[in-house]
């Protein structure tokens, strides 16, 4: 075969591959593509366009800035002395009394153990006592920060001293 005739027998190759019977847009839909507008004419469950135009905007019946400094040319010129500008401020909130536990503001809040410790567990692991001081302690000991964050499990546990323990056995051993 020339080279003429390969050409024309790959170009009707070509036009076997792409279908002449495919389906081809014909860009008649370009008048109704949707656009951002919303037309308020057939918007469900709203007003329409005309009630929303005749209905308008009514600004606050309350002046805002007439009573502040610097409404007037002359206080412009002047500006506001620091106390003027200091007597805006809102002052901070105090942070409510007691210890911020409970719901109630002079009622005794939720109950604190005791034996809570001060300082914050790190991972725990079980220790070498084969039973615990009472069946209804677990015991384990502190062996330091993990590499990741606590979870919230791990960051409910503190540590109680062991004279903590020791006094209370003791106070229920004689009670």
């Amino acid at each position: 075969m020339s080279d003429g005739t390969t050409e024309q027998h790959n170009q009707a190759q070509g036009d076997e591959a792409r279908g002449d019977e495919v389906y081809q847009p014909t860009h008649s839909d370009v008048q109704n593509r949707p656009s951002d507008d919303l037309d308020m004419q057939n918007a469900i469950d709203e007003p329409d366009l005309d009630d929303m135009m005749a209905e308008g905007y009514s600004p606050p019946e309350r002046p805002y800035v007439v009573g502040r400094h610097g409404t007037t040319g002359e206080e412009q010129q002047t500006g506001e002395t620091l106390d003027e500008r200091l007597a805006q401020e809102t002052p901070d909130v105090a942070p409510p009394e007691g210890n911020g536990i409970g719901d109630l503001a002079n009622g005794d809040g939720e109950p604190v153990d005791e034996l809570a410790g001060e300082e914050r567990a790190g991972r725990l692991a079980a220790t070498e006592d084969p039973a615990p001081r009472r069946p209804s302690h677990v015991v384990a000991r502190d062996v330091g920060i993990d590499g990741g964050a606590a979870s919230a499990e791990e960051a409910a546990m503190y540590v109680t001293p062991d004279e903590r323990l020791g006094a209370d056995e003791e106070t229920e051993a004689s009670g």
